[in-house]
């Protein structure tokens, strides 16, 4: 009887330890809403915002995952090839849903090369390759910012004078979006209790999900989840390994791309050299926050985690006015929350991993005895 008591206390901290960001979350959000003064309608319509706004970007980090590929830095890739879809958009003077449209387009082939250039890369660092997708971020950032800053009006042809820099080439700061501000929003935009609810975005959202959990169950998914699971006994069982991790890198970097075309029409400008720069991070937080760990995650972790991050994104830098009478501490706090999260649920994966490993082997040599 004892140990069954000892079991289902042990069920009940392994439950509560995988369960552990989100619930640190919950807590500092439940603390900080009274904190900040904030009325409930005001939280729920920045909710809907972000969880319109962010979504889609979080959701191209799990096909990696599921390949076994861990937490995908390199996904701000796709955010850059989706920004330089947007500038030709602007400068070409393609307005609403179509401009959209077109700018995705043009992102695609640009995020197909980045992400295969990326599988290329962290197939020769198996074993490492969260680590190298976030230095080939900072790299591909070099050639976005060269190509921006230098190409764009000298060497490739950009006719508004209102992009260029006034030196004759180069592109802005910030580039005006009002042309597609919120025109995916506005689709079928419907407003219940005061609460405006962006439905258009949220069916694409929707679509997106459906697409994930039809893709699992395909030829291609149940591919990549085997090779998630064990490389060797994927590739003993004659399946592609490294052309199906490519695969996964290339599909990620190309939704990210859209997804991050997604977000920016709902910002309405485009900050041309900063818009991408904390997009992976940030995205990677928040899908941890709603407890995904580097080689599980699902959809519920992505609205959990939207959802818990973005609230205390809200709420820190009031609360911590209200609490300590300074702002800026709230913004501190919500930076060092963001990298803290993905170092502790880091910490927390790489901890569960060896016990479980340690709990095998000892589960292991038990039965050889029993055997003996």
């Amino acid at each position: 009887m004892s140990e069954l008591r000892e079991t289902k206390l042990e069920k009940g901290l392994r439950i509560l330890e995988k369960n552990s960001v989100p619930i640190l979350f919950a807590i500092i959000c439940i603390l900080g809403i009274p904190l900040s003064g904030y009325s409930m309608n005001y939280l729920v319509q920045e909710i809907v915002v972000r969880i319109a706004r962010n979504s889609f970007l979080i959701i191209s980090l799990l096909v990696p995952i599921m390949a076994g590929m861990g937490l995908n830095f390199g996904m701000t890739l796709g955010a850059m090839a989706g920004q330089i879809g947007l500038i030709f958009m602007a400068d070409w003077g393609i307005v609403g849903i179509p401009g959209m449209v077109l700018a995705m387009i043009l992102s695609t082939p640009i995020s197909i090369f980045l992400g295969w250039i990326c599988g290329k890369i962290l197939n020769m660092a198996k074993g490492r390759e969260m680590v190298t997708s976030y230095i080939i971020g900072f790299f591909i950032n070099g050639v976005y910012q060269l190509i921006v800053l230098y190409g764009m009006g000298s060497v490739i042809p950009i006719k508004s004078p209102a992009l260029v820099l006034p030196r004759g080439y180069g592109i802005r700061n910030t580039v005006n979006l009002l042309s597609i501000r919120k025109v995916l929003d506005n689709v079928g935009a419907l407003k219940v209790a005061g609460i405006s609810i962006p439905v258009g975005t949220l069916l694409v959202i929707a679509l997106m999900c459906l697409f994930i959990i039809w893709f699992r169950k395909t030829k291609l998914g149940q591919d990549m989840r085997a090779v998630g699971q064990d490389m060797e006994v994927a590739r003993s069982a004659g399946i592609k390994v490294e052309h199906t991790r490519i695969v996964s890198v290339i599909i990620s970097t190309v939704l990210a791309g859209y997804g991050m075309i997604v977000y920016l029409q709902n910002i309405g400008t485009l900050n041309t050299y900063n818009s991408h720069m904390q997009i992976g991070m940030f995205s990677i937080a928040a899908l941890l926050v709603g407890g995904a760990t580097v080689n599980r995650a699902s959809i519920g972790n992505v609205f959990l985690g939207v959802t818990l991050f973005h609230i205390m994104f809200i709420v820190s830098p009031t609360a911590g006015k209200n609490l300590i009478g300074e702002a800026q501490l709230g913004e501190y706090f919500r930076v060092f929350v963001s990298y803290g999260v993905i170092t502790l649920a880091l910490v927390l994966y790489e901890m569960r991993k060896r016990r479980d490993a340690l709990r095998s082997g000892r589960l292991l040599a038990q039965q050889q005895e029993e055997h003996v």
